[in-house]
């Protein structure tokens, strides 16, 4: 027990003199990690907290136990409408559009200097423009001017316009398409910077090992060398994926018709912006924080394998 004890002791004394000697590198990260702290965990941990709470903003929360829980799972059917949307509009986006982005950087990194700088602006431009909705607003416009039921009714698929953004069946296939998109964001860009980082010597390497092609050289090759790259593009789709509302919003309206464009996010912003019940709207993003940290275990343990 005495040795327990003293060797304990060793590696706490062990531990200080590291954390003196690296002084420097703490006092350089701490104006991050207040920020982060402040900004990203205390807010997520008050959020679980309040959860549990009947909360209305105007008065001291009030501790209710599961009873949020209870409601959003047995009693609030538009969340059950929600949920089915936003794994619809996940399952269908998140891959296609993380694809998309590795697949596309791929091909702008074969080319050089001004010409692939170009490229990534152009096909890195909808996700930064902020009124990117407007021009979908004009193409799905539901009167004979709009771009799309014009085009179809000149060439006699279409006898009179269609209503897009009021039709119940038509709202989630055109959120996904819009999705889409506007996927190629940041992601895209860490995927581009990564491929210029991979050694070209590795190449060389594999093809004395055996590799015959392209195909082989970017699984066995590219794909491992970026791995850091690959996760974080996969973080920023899932997150991505799960978190969409505004575009539901600006296209579909909150609430859209029958809730076909509700997702997650929309209902918790219902609760918490409009209705001012914090408690339950807490419970909402508890829920989806929860199901976003394990899709994003689930797509490290994937990743984990590539290049295998």
């Amino acid at each position: 027990m005495k040795k327990v004890k003293e060797d304990r002791g060793a590696g706490a004394i062990s531990l200080g003199t590291r954390i003196k000697k690296s002084k420097a590198s703490y006092v350089m990260l701490a104006p991050y990690f207040i920020l982060f702290f402040a900004f990203t965990v205390l807010p997520v941990m008050t959020s679980i907290v309040l959860s549990f709470t009947n909360f209305n903003m105007l008065e001291l929360p009030k501790f209710v136990g599961w009873d949020n829980y209870i409601r959003l799972f047995l009693d609030d059917d538009i969340f059950k409408i929600a949920v089915k949307n936003t794994l619809v509009f996940a399952v269908i986006t998140g891959p296609v559009s993380y694809f998309m982005c590795l697949l596309f950087a791929w091909i702008i990194n074969e080319f050089k200097g001004k010409l692939r700088a170009f490229l990534t602006l152009i096909f890195y431009a909808p996700s930064i423009a902020g009124n990117a909705f407007v021009i979908w607003l004009v193409i799905l416009s539901g009167d004979r001017y709009g771009y799309l039921n014009g085009f179809l009714m000149r060439w006699d698929f279409l006898s009179e316009p269609i209503l897009w953004l009021k039709t119940e069946k038509y709202i989630l296939p055109i959120l996904i398409v819009v999705q889409l998109w506007l996927s190629l964001g940041t992601g895209f860009l860490t995927f581009i910077a990564g491929l210029q980082t991979v050694d070209k010597n590795l190449y060389e390497a594999a093809a004395v090992d055996g590799v015959k092609n392209r195909w082989q050289e970017l699984w066995y090759v590219t794909l491992p060398s970026m791995r850091p790259q690959l996760m974080f593009g996969a973080v920023m789709q899932i997150t991505q994926a799960f978190a969409v509302a505004d575009i539901s919003i600006q296209l579909a309206g909150n609430p859209s018709i029958n809730y076909a464009g509700t997702t997650i996010v929309t209902h918790l912003m219902d609760y918490g912006t409009f209705r001012y019940e914090m408690g339950y709207s807490s419970a909402i993003a508890t829920v989806l924080f929860v199901v976003m940290i394990g899709t994003n275990k689930l797509v490290q343990k994937l990743l984990r394998k590539v290049g295998d």
